[in-house]
Order: structure tokens, then sequence, then C-alpha cells
């Protein structure tokens, strides 16, 4: 089992806003692994479309919190978890479909997992509708100064 060698847990308010300074946070976060510009890069990304996705669908009329837990492995594995206590998905396999929008009606494109799995090396999606939804998102990265 590969050991844990850093964590880091903020919880913050769903106001658009927090979708920058969570991405800062991640980054921020796990620099200290010295991970490729390019894998931060996705990263970034990939924390930035699932907080979107807590703001704009978890809380769709009401602000909410949304917690962050980023955890550094001995491997240069990362893991992030974003977790939300709003309205739930009913359908995760059709939420996660490219082009499956719940708000058509503010031209969202409906392509937050699909960029989420194209950026990450596993994204695992729970939820419970009325309970709220967990994302966690899995990297392994390649260390600068072992290239």
């Amino acid at each position: 089992m590969k050991r844990q060698i850093n964590e880091m847990k903020v919880v913050f308010p769903s106001l658009s806003h927090n979708e920058r300074f969570a991405r800062i946070a991640v980054s921020g976060f796990v620099s200290f692994i010295d991970p490729k510009v390019d894998e931060l890069a996705d990263i970034k990304t990939a924390v930035s479309e699932a907080v979107t996705n807590c703001i704009v669908h978890a809380y769709p009329d009401a602000v909410g919190k949304i917690e962050l837990c980023v955890k550094v492995f001995e491997d240069n594995t990362i893991t992030i978890r974003i977790s939300d206590k709003g309205c739930g998905i009913a359908d995760i396999g059709k939420a996660m479909q490219p082009l499956f929008t719940t708000r058509p009606d503010e031209d969202r494109a409906g392509l937050g997992f699909a960029v989420m799995e194209s950026f990450m090396d596993k994204v695992r999606v729970k939820s419970s509708v009325g309970k709220g939804t967990t994302v966690t998102l899995t990297k392994s990265v390649t260390v600068r100064s072992e290239q």
C-alpha cells in the first residue's frame, strides 16, 4: 500500500470566485513535489471543472459548502476529493455523458466530466439525491527532477 506523505483540507462557500481559489490552492499545495507544468495545468483544469459543477449544479438556488481534500502519496500520485451537500445526481452515468447538461438555459456545454476524465488518470463519482456528490480525481505525476 502506498504511503501518504501530505494532506490538505479546506471548506469554502459555493461562490463562483472560489473556483479560482480552489485551483490556486491545489496547485500551490502539490507544488512541493515539483510536477511537470503541463500535468499541473491538467490538475488545475480538472479541479476547476469539479468545483464549477458544485457551484452551478449542486446548489443552483443557494450558497452551500464545498469541501476540497488533496492527498499526495510517496509514489507522486495525487488524489483530489471535491464534495458538496447539494441536490445530488440522480443518474451518474447519464450525467457523465459528454454534452449532457441539466442547465441548457445557461448555455452549459455538458463537458465537465469529459474534461476531468481527459486530464486525470481516474475520475470516480459518488452521489445521493438530496445528500450531495463527491468527485475523486486521481493523477500520477512526473516530478520534473526525475525527467
